[in-house]
């Protein structure tokens, strides 16, 4: 027996020594910095910031030549073939499209840049000019990459706007940056034509075909000086008059980059290819190992920072890159026929990107798979996942025993199948992600998964957890191309002399710190802090920009930053939208029910809820008017009927207010007790005390979200 304990103990012994030491490493260390005095931490691998991957690319376009040059024939964007679409009706009498799709069809990095050098041309010879600005208004496809790299082939700007973008800031952002060419899918460019006497500088618009091919658009919407054409033919007036590129420099804006906007109209990001270059520097060297043999599964909007970013990064990798949607992505997905594959079967990615809610969609399936077969699995299952657990958090210890290979071979493995059963290690961004969720993908998918932390302000990256570091709730350390540094906000309480961790706004400085803000230089100066200025770049003594977040955090000992709050009363929800509560609030107040609101927003989750002081006559009013009976006012805030008048009152106004969906509360606590300055609930001047309020009623709100 002895040689088969030794056989178990000395592997045991052995992870928990790489866990102890995974647990002490120094990830982060202190650098002094220019700019306003704060605490600065640097990537401790490196004494220098990161600016290019390799010397020589200082462009996204050098990047992607040299790239295609050196894995020509190695394959680089698949698509996956189109079999069947049909309709299949639902219970409540809807239908819903069903499709069937085929195995993945692949362009090689030379097949690619030979077809972004002729859609150069192409769209040369369809008439845009230097100097003139293309948007690119898609959903996410090898096509989008192409089109891409085919402008910056003449040193076009791009303009990037979400496919999701409402009408009114599609045309606010097509007008504001003067675009005279839209390239767009089939189903982006309806809405294109919808609002073309509209969009006062438009010239040009470049289709890309539908999946499975379709029928030209019609022309009864085109406007008469509107230029039409397919992205094919593009390509193949640029194969048949070829142009010479006119590359762009490091300084050369790349692309313009509009956010969803947190209030209002979006803003657009301007970001050079430098910059874009500095973040593929970076984190290239975060991914162990990264390099050909990696297949990444493209399903985010390529119009987010994100996306684009993570895409250049496999690129310059020599990677592969399939891509896949949301509704197509594993096999149980909404939009896939029973019995098909889902994109991450198919393709088996080795790499992925995702936001919380997908992991959390991912998680939840599984869970309602393994409930759905009960019994001796489940129990097993669960068995599995609780020794799993203790093993990662450190209480157990069989982290890398022969007891996870057990697990592994015997439940784990057939989990690991719904993202293709090859996934060694994911990036989650856009929000915070759960620590539960984050536990579940580490032990039913057996792979390490890093959160990030950047905007767009930043090239995305700032941050991002290296793949040892078993923690939750944390967003790693600074990434190797900028500096993360932590300066005083003393209106909220937070100091960098604090005792554990020192806390302050988070403040980011180095090569990937955009420009700021287009035709908006008010806002750039407000969240670019100025030293001193040269031209449109706002820079510290040393020659850094530094980019104020508005977000807070804290330092822990190793040097990993972790997110504890926000200056302002903006939210972001689960799915990545921004709410700002203020403007949420002054529009439901104007509903007869309210005598005061405070709308609630959780980063885990994807609604809002509210508590509010609720109106006594109109309540009481409409009480009386249903025979609705009460003992008192506090009894009738209870009743059901109660609460979904007043709900429905909330969205109507919030209707014609033209508030979004995930604005309007989900769900609502009616109050009896109004708010007064002395209860310390409201000011003086009835303004809410916001952080008194949660506390108040911490367990109201808590409810609320079971």
């Amino acid at each position: 027996m002895a040689p088969v304990f030794l056989g178990i103990l000395l592997p045991v012994a052995l992870g928990l020594v790489m866990k102890s030491r995974s647990d002490n490493k120094k990830r982060g260390v202190l650098v002094e910095a220019g700019g306003e005095p704060g605490i600065t931490m640097r990537n401790q691998r490196f004494l220098k910031l990161l600016e290019t991957p390799w010397e020589g690319a200082n462009t996204l376009a050098d990047l992607f030549e040299q790239a295609c040059k050196m894995h020509a024939t190695q394959k680089f964007l698949g698509t996956r073939e189109l079999l069947k679409k049909e309709l299949e009706p639902t219970s409540d009498g809807r239908t819903f499209e069903k499709v069937t799709l085929g195995r993945y069809v692949w362009l090689s990095y030379g097949e690619a840049f030979e077809q972004a050098c002729y859609f150069a041309s192409g769209i040369v010879a369809l008439g845009h000019q230097k100097g003139e600005r293309c948007a690119i208004f898609s959903e996410t496809r090898a096509d989008w990459i192409i089109a891409l790299q085919g402008c910056f082939r003449h040193n076009f700007s791009v303009v990037t706007v979400y496919a999701s973008l409402g009408e009114e800031a599609l045309v606010h952002s097509l007008n504001e940056t003067e675009v005279t060419t839209v390239i767009c899918d089939q189903k982006q460019m309806k809405k294109v034509l919808d609002l073309g006497t509209k969009l006062e500088t438009v010239k040009r618009v470049v289709y890309m075909s539908e999946l499975g091919g379709s029928q030209d658009p019609s022309n009864e919407h085109i406007p008469d000086s509107w230029t039409v054409e397919s992205f094919e033919e593009v390509i193949n007036l640029g194969r048949k008059s070829p142009v010479e590129p006119e590359l762009p420099t490091a300084e050369s804006v790349a692309v313009i980059m509009y956010t969803s906007g947190s209030t209002g109209l979006p803003k657009g990001v301007v970001m050079t290819h430098g910059n874009m270059v500095a973040t593929v520097a970076g984190v290239s060297k975060l991914v162990p190992e990264l390099g050909p043999k990696d297949v990444y599964l493209a399903y985010l909007p390529l119009a987010h920072v994100l996306e684009l970013a993570a895409e250049s990064v496999i690129c310059a990798s020599g990677g592969a890159i399939g891509y896949g949607s949301p509704l197509t992505l594993t096999d149980t997905s909404s939009k896939i026929k029973k019995g098909s594959k889902g994109d991450a079967a198919e393709l088996s990615p080795t790499l992925m990107a995702a936001v919380p809610a997908i992991l959390d969609r991912v998680r939840d399936g599984v869970r309602k798979m393994v409930d759905a077969k009960g019994g001796l699995s489940k129990t097993i299952f669960e068995l599995a996942y609780r020794r799993r657990l203790a093993a990662i958090e450190g209480s157990w210890l069989g982290a890398w025993g022969p007891e996870k290979i057990l697990w592994d071979t015997l439940v784990f493995k057939r989990i690991r199948a719904v993202l293709g059963g090859r996934v060694r290690g994911m990036l989650s961004g856009g929000a915070p992600l759960s620590g539960d969720t984050q536990r579940f993908m580490n032990i039913c998918m057996g792979m390490p998964i890093g959160q990030g932390y950047g905007l767009t302000e930043t090239c995305a990256g700032a941050s991002f957890s290296e793949w040892d570091d078993l923690t939750v709730g944390r967003v790693g350390p600074p990434v190797p191309h900028c500096y993360l540094k932590l300066i005083n906000w003393e209106e909220g309480g937070y100091r960098i002399t604090d005792s554990p961790m020192p806390r302050g706004e988070i403040v980011i400085g180095g090569p990937s710190v955009t420009l700021g803000y287009f035709k908006n230089q008010a806002k750039t100066d407000e969240v670019y802090k100025i030293f001193s200025t040269i031209q449109y770049i706002q820079v510290d003594e040393t020659g850094m920009r530094w980019f104020y977040t508005g977000d807070i955090g804290q330092f822990h000992s190793d040097g990993c930053l972790e997110i504890i709050d926000r200056k302002k009363d903006i939210v972001k929800l689960q799915h990545g939208e921004y709410v700002s509560l203020g403007k949420v609030e002054a529009v439901l107040i104007v509903s007869p029910y309210v005598d005061n609101i405070m709308v609630h927003a959780d980063p885990f989750h994807s609604y809002v809820i509210a508590i509010l002081v609720a109106s006594q006559p109109a309540l009481e009013g409409f009480a009386r008017s249903k025979d609705i009976q009460f003992e008192s006012f506090e009894d009738l805030c209870e009743k059901e009927e109660a609460i979904k008048e007043v709900l429905q009152s909330l969205q109507k106004v919030a209707k014609s207010a033209r508030l979004e969906k995930f604005e309007v509360p989900a769900k609502i606590k009616l109050l009896s007790e109004p708010w007064t300055p002395e209860s310390g609930l409201v000011t003086a001047a009835l303004k809410l005390k916001r952080e008194n309020l949660r506390k108040n009623f911490s367990d109201e709100l808590k409810k609320l979200y079971l």
